[in-house]
């Protein structure tokens, strides 16, 4: 037994027998990076079985130590060695070395356990956040476990970190709720998050009045220097309304029917990446700033790290294609949505469906990039889920296929490739 797990057994003599039967979120410490997996263990007796993001493990437990073993897809065996105390796990990891596989490494890991799923059906969670994250961050532990088939009711700041009383509670720059752990999600699965209901709860709305850097024509660049200052919106949560504050002679009367959005919805990056800031998106979601994210609609995301750990923030009013002002109706929200899970199946980029569209959107350093990604997962979609061929998709992609702009604003700019429903045989 190695010596700091010998150290532990000794200091923890009269341990109680603890569950051991369940699913564990496993970190192990790679040369201080933090490395997570779904660890998923059943005790029968005195012997353990499971498995570890998939790969088939087999145990035994004495007391409270526990040994077991995994073996991947490259017949690389791990070996585990810890002591379980209430709903924690902590030992030591051999693992083949990375750089010579005939030598074993050591690693630290640690594991906690999800609490198990509540009889009867869904439930509904009343989530009032009381802190908040300015990164998609994977480190960061969860303020709340759901199940598949729950609803989460919850609220959002403003992208300023303003909330409904207009009181700033977090930094600016898209603060997010979050991240919620929903159970059974495992990297290659794909989240389903369902709005069921978004409404303003607050009587503003900020914005500017510019014109960013991607839509900005040479021609409009010197007048642009001016732009940037501060615009005031009321919002009419009654007749579903917004107009200027103090708006100029021309744009008086203005007044413009909301239509409430989430401009952020995220899960964690995987394993490598650092968090990422609430400015950003990819392939994790993130800011992306896409104006289709609205009641009624449904959206996939690609699962990257044990729980998914979804975020969302960020709320808009309204919005218009691209972002073009850098903020749009910036407010807070409420919000209540209903997530699931599809085990085993992966998917290329966030998809938004509506009752009558297929949306996917691409996320990138150029329009050139999006443009492509989107396309390609648009096509994936076609394939995965209906069926059609290469040559098929291109052919309904060269008659029906509408392009949109969702985000012109980040460092990632989007592109959303849209496809009427109705055309599409299941």
């Amino acid at each position: 037994m190695p010596k700091r797990l010998a150290l532990l057994c000794c200091l923890l003599p009269g341990v109680a027998f603890a569950q051991t039967t369940g699913q564990w979120v496993m970190t192990t410490d790679l040369w201080g990076n933090p490395a997570y997996r779904t660890l998923t263990l059943v005790e029968d007796g005195d012997t353990l079985t499971g498995d570890i993001d998939g790969d088939k493990l087999a145990g035994r437990r004495t007391g409270s130590t526990i040994t077991f073993q995994d073996v991947d897809a490259n017949n690389a065996t791990y070996s585990f060695t810890g002591v379980i105390e209430g709903g924690r796990i902590e030992g030591i990891a051999e693992f083949p070395d990375t750089n010579n596989p005939a030598l074993r490494a050591q690693h630290a890991f640690t594991a906690r356990r999800i609490p198990d799923r509540p009889a009867g059906p869904p439930r509904r969670h009343e989530f009032a956040p009381t802190d908040y994250s300015n990164t998609f961050d994977p480190h960061r532990l969860p303020v709340l476990t759901v199940w598949p088939g729950d609803t989460i009711h919850t609220t959002t700041l403003d992208s300023g970190g303003a909330d409904e009383n207009g009181h700033t509670q977090a930094l600016f720059g898209n603060p997010q709720t979050g991240p919620f752990f929903i159970a059974t999600a495992s990297p290659g699965d794909t989240l389903v998050v369902r709005i069921k209901r978004l409404r303003l709860n607050r009587g503003y709305a900020d914005s500017l009045d510019d014109i960013v850097d991607h839509a900005l024509g040479a021609s409009l660049v010197a007048g642009a220097n001016d732009l940037g200052k501060p615009v005031r919106w009321k919002l009419d949560r009654v007749r579903g309304l917004a107009s200027l504050e103090t708006p100029t002679e021309r744009l008086k009367g203005l007044s413009i029917p909301v239509r409430p959005m989430l401009g952020g919805l995220a899960v964690a990056p995987g394993f490598g990446a650092a968090p990422v800031s609430t400015g950003d998106s990819g392939r994790f979601g993130g800011n992306m700033d896409f104006n289709e994210v609205v009641e009624g609609n449904t959206v996939y995301l690609p699962v990257q790290q044990p729980g998914a750990l979804l975020y969302l923030g960020d709320a808009h009013a309204l919005q218009g294609d691209g972002e073009t002002t850098q903020y749009a109706l910036e407010t807070s929200m409420d919000v209540e949505l209903t997530v699931d899970v599809i085990k085993g199946k992966a998917i290329r980029m966030p998809r938004v469906e509506s009752a009558t569209e297929l949306m996917v959107l691409g996320q990138a350093g150029s329009l050139d990039e999006a443009l492509r990604s989107a396309t390609t997962g648009l096509v994936q979609w076609l394939q995965q889920d209906y069926g059609y061929t290469l040559s098929e998709c291109a052919i309904l992609l060269g008659s029906s296929v509408r392009y949109g702009v969702p985000n012109l604003a980040g460092r990632n700019v989007g592109v959303a490739a849209r496809l009427d429903k109705a055309l599409l045989r299941k």
